[in-house]
């Protein structure tokens, strides 16, 4: 699990194709556009969310059960309608049926839980399978018809009888009215009873069991909208200390807070911010140092934020400046003015741990993800796309010219397709499967295995 790079020493990694979901077709209906990717704890599942408010589960599938080293493949477990289009009278305002997030629980029994959010309503879902049915009814029969109980003669036992596996998705509790702007976010908590979910200026507590009430920690509306100078962009439990939360502003600080001091959490215990480079100041600075998505590490030592043109590793311990810095694509530094006529300047690309903290990987344009080897100090970019999407082919490293005379392998940045982006992507709690998504197809790559 050590190495990203293609080729090279026994101890890197060689990623190739796996598998590719989603129709193939250039004409994309809005509601099949990816919205967030998420694997479960153990990584067997893996679920997506739509635009069109749609869930769809892929469940692990070890292709030889005597050679469990063998790849394995995702197949469709269970598809079902999340979120449905509403809309609030009050404000004269439609509510989209996007999915923004999706947060697996930790497994407890033999059904699966997890947490959908759109911009203002949260679900908790149950998935369970059902491989058995009852049969003998007394006052019904099989159809489902009842019976004149002054016609029962004899009494029978019902007996549970096998059935093809049915996989069922049942809503279990609703968590709504409690958010007045759009939600960003939202984590479990390690407590594994509470949750916590951000819009734009507040965040709020939730307990599992109980949809009617929420507690608000955070809350940075001023009293003059007018004033307004920042909003959060993101928000997450510590994955040990159950009160311990982070979350990330539109100004590029990421704040920490500790619940276990005040109620309401409007003051931090740390703020982590990095001094700005003068020579880097632009009309667009403001704009481009905005975080997207923080993420803490498996460990719980460090934390990644990821913002328009980098990645950042900061260490808890350490607040005036990140410990590692990687350029996700410094090469648009100079094309920022068209980005922003565009409205890509704006994009919100997420980021992602590998199972052991020492890989990180985040999206980019053309269909490129890239990904950072911490201990070896390496990078590689990788393409998602339909022309290297033959069974076990393994990734080229890409490579962008900024500048200057192109070599032959190397794509100019001029002929960066600025459609074609990968903003969610998820790694596998324990192996070095990653999905990663493209405008409305999942990308599945996997190590080589010899």
């Amino acid at each position: 699990m050590c190495g990203v790079r293609a080729g090279g020493g026994s101890n890197d990694v060689q990623w190739c194709f796996s598998q590719v979901k989603g129709a193939i077709d250039d004409d994309v209906a809005e509601a099949d556009i990816i919205s967030t990717v998420e694997f479960n704890h153990s990584g067997e599942l893996l679920a997506t969310g739509d635009k069109g408010g749609r869930v769809v589960i892929f469940q692990q599938e070890i292709e030889n059960k005597s050679q469990p080293q063998c790849r394995s493949e995702y197949n469709v477990y269970s598809t079902f309608q999340s979120h449905e289009p509403e809309f609030d009278y009050l404000k004269s305002l439609e509510i989209e049926e996007k999915i923004n997030k999706i947060r697996w629980l930790p497994q407890k029994n033999a059904a699966q839980f997890l947490l959908s959010t759109n911009d203002k309503t949260i679900k908790l879902w149950k998935i369970s399978e059902r491989d058995k049915r009852p049969e003998g009814y007394n006052l019904k029969e099989e159809d489902g018809r009842y019976i004149d109980p002054n016609t029962v003669t004899a009494l029978r036992v019902p007996v549970f009888r096998p059935m093809d596996l049915m996989v069922e998705a049942s809503p279990r509790r609703v968590f709504a009215n409690a958010h007045t702007y759009h939600i960003n976010s939202i984590s479990i908590n390690s407590d594994h009873e509470t949750y916590l979910s951000a819009d734009d200026l507040r965040i709020n507590l939730w307990h599992q069991e109980i949809t009617d009430r929420s507690f608000n920690i955070v809350d940075i509306k001023p009293a003059n909208m007018e004033e307004l100078t920042e909003v959060i962009t993101a928000a997450e439990f510590h994955p040990h200390q159950c009160n311990t939360f982070v979350y990330s502003s539109s100004k590029g600080t990421i704040r920490l807070c500790d619940m276990r001091e005040s109620a309401l959490c409007d003051k931090y215990s740390k703020l982590f911010e990095e001094p700005e480079d003068p020579s880097n100041r632009s009309f667009f600075s403001e704009i481009i140092s905005s975080i997207s998505d923080v993420k803490f590490s498996h460990n719980g030592r460090y934390m990644m934020t990821r913002d328009y043109l980098s990645v950042k590793i900061w260490d808890l311990n350490m607040e005036n400046r990140p410990v590692e810095t990687y350029q996700v694509h410094e090469y648009l530094r100079s094309k920022l003015c068209s980005l922003y006529e565009n409205d890509c300047i704006f994009d919100k690309f997420e980021c992602c741990w590998n199972g052991n903290d020492s890989v990180v990987m985040t999206g980019s344009y053309n269909n490129f993800f890239r990904m950072f080897d911490r201990g070896q100090r390496r990078d590689m970019t990788l393409e998602a796309s339909r022309e290297s999407s033959k069974p076990r082919q393994v990734l080229k490293p890409r490579k962008v010219c900024a500048g200057g005379k192109r070599k032959k392998d190397e794509i100019s940045v001029d002929s960066l397709d600025f459609n074609k982006k990968i903003l969610h992507t998820a790694w596998h709690p324990q192996d070095n499967i990653i999905a990663v998504a493209t405008t409305n197809n999942l990308y599945i790559f996997q190590d080589k295995v010899n």
